[in-house]
C-alpha cells in the first residue's frame, strides 16, 4: 500500500473514531437536557466523550532522510501523538503531512482514543436550545466535560513544551482542544462560519478596504471565475444569482462582531478571506492565534501610511521589511529586540505582482 493510501485510511480511522464520540455525546446531551438521566459516568470514564488520538513512532537507529521542505519532519526517534478535532475539515491537510512522513520516515502510525474529552458546547446540534431547556450551564457541566482555560494554550506553537519523561511528543502544534476553542472563537469575532475561512488571508483596520473587496468578489462571482459565494459578518451567503449583493451585505449584521469577516470562497478553500481587525496590535494578535489552527498558505496586513521618505509619492506600494516590535505584545514569547521579516516569498510574490498592476519596474 502507498504512503497515500495508508495516510488516507488514517483518516478514515480518525474520522470514525470522533463520529462515535459527537454522537455519544450529542445523544447523552440531548438525553439529559430532555429530562432525562446523566450520563453514567462510567460511561465517561471509558472514552466515550474523548477526542480520538494519533500516535506516531519512529524507531531508533534510522537515518535522517535529507530533506529541504520545513514541514512533516520529525526531529529525533521516539513517539509522536496529538488530539485531533473536525478530521474531515482537516482532511486534505492530514492526508498531505501523513504522506509525507510515511514516505520519508520509516514510522508505524495508529489512530486510538485519547484521555481528552471534548466540551460539550462544541458538539452541540443545531436543533438544541439551551435557552428552552430547563437546565443551566453550571448544572451541565457537573456532568459532561466542559471548556477549562487553564488547559488549553500554546507551549508547543510558543517552543515552551517540555515533554515529560518518557511521554510521547507533542505530534502538532495544536490539540484537539485548542483547535475547537479557536474554531468556536473565530466564528465569534468574525461572525462567519469558521469553516469558511480560505487559505490566503488579508487583513485590515479600514472599513474602505471592506467595501472594496466586497464589490470585487461580487464581480469575481458574477464572472463565474471559480469561486463558489462571499460568505460575510452577519450570516450572509452571496451568489452570483444574489440580487444587489453588495447592498445585501452592507445591510448585514457586521457591527455585532469585534472584527468582521468575508470570505470569497473556492474549492479546496483556494479563495481570500479579508477580515477587519479594527485598529489595535491586540486584535491583530488574538485573531492570528485563532487563525493558526487553520493552517492559511499566508497572510498579509493591508493599509495605508504616511510618507517615510521623500523620494515616496502618494500611490506609492510600501512592502514592510519587518515587524519591529514596539507595540511589545509579544515580548512575552519572543525577546523584543528580535525583528520579524515576512516570508521571503510572499515579499518577492508581492513585488512583481506591483510591477504587474502598475506598470513600474519597481526601481527606484
Amino acid at each position: 500500500m502507498t504512503p497515500n493510501a495508508d495516510a488516507v485510511r488514517i483518516c478514515d480511522a480518525l474520522e470514525a473514531e470522533y463520529d462515535a464520540s459527537v454522537t455519544a455525546l450529542r445523544t447523552a446531551l440531548n438525553d439529559f437536557l430532555s429530562g432525562g438521566v446523566p450520563p453514567d459516568p462510567a460511561l465517561r470514564a471509558s472514552g466515550a466523550f474523548a477526542y480520538p488520538s494519533l500516535r506516531l513512532v519512529w524507531p531508533a537507529g534510522q537515518g535522517y532522510p535529507r530533506l529541504a521542505r520545513a514541514y512533516a519532519r520529525l526531529g529525533a526517534p521516539g513517539a509522536y501523538e496529538t488530539t485531533v478535532t473536525r478530521p474531515r475539515h482537516f482532511r486534505d491537510f492530514l492526508v498531505e503531512q501523513l504522506s509525507l512522513l510515511m514516505a520519508d520516515f520509516d514510522v508505524t502510525v495508529s489512530v486510538g482514543r485519547s484521555a481528552q474529552e471534548m466540551p460539550f458546547a462544541y458538539v452541540l446540534d443545531a436543533s438544541v436550545d439551551l435557552a428552552q431547556a430547563d437546565v443551566g450551564a453550571v448544572e451541565i457541566a457537573r456532568h459532561f466535560p466542559t471548556t477549562e482555560l487553564a488547559h488549553i494554550g500554546d507551549e508547543v506553537a510558543d517552543g515552551l513544551w517540555v515533554s515529560p519523561p518518557e511521554a510521547a511528543r507533542p505530534l502538532a502544534l495544536f490539540d484537539g482542544l485548542r483547535t475547537d476553542f479557536s474554531l468556536a472563537r473565530l466564528t465569534h469575532y468574525t461572525g462567519t462560519p469558521a469553516e469558511h475561512v480560505q487559505s490566503y488571508v488579508l487583513f485590515t483596520n479600514y472599513h474602505r478596504y471592506v467595501d472594496e473587496f466586497v464589490r470585487w468578489s461580487c464581480e469575481r462571482l458574477r464572472a463565474d471565475e471559480g469561486y463558489t459565494a462571499l460568505s460575510t459578518a452577519g450570516g450572509v451567503l452571496v451568489t452570483r444569482d444574489t440580487p444587489n449583493p453588495e447592498q445585501v451585505v452592507a445591510d448585514a449584521t457586521w457591527r455585532r462582531h469585534q472584527m468582521p469577516a468575508y470570505h470569497l470562497m473556492a474549492p479546496g478553500r483556494r479563495g481570500v478571506t479579508l477580515v477587519n481587525i479594527g485598529v489595535g496590535p491586540s486584535n491583530a494578535k488574538t485573531i492570528t492565534d485563532h487563525l493558526a489552527v487553520l493552517r492559511p498558505e499566508a497572510w498579509l496586513m493591508i493599509g495605508h501610511c504616511g510618507g517615510l521618505r521623500g523620494s515616496q509619492t502618494i500611490g506609492d506600494y510600501v512592502l514592510a521589511h519587518a515587524y519591529l516590535r514596539d507595540d511589545h505584545v509579544l515580548d512575552d514569547v519572543l525577546p523584543p529586540e528580535i525583528p520579524i521579516p515576512p516570508i521571503a516569498e510572499v515579499q518577492v510574490a508581492l513585488g512583481r505582482a506591483a510591477e504587474t498592476v502598475t506598470g513600474e519596474s519597481g526601481e527606484a
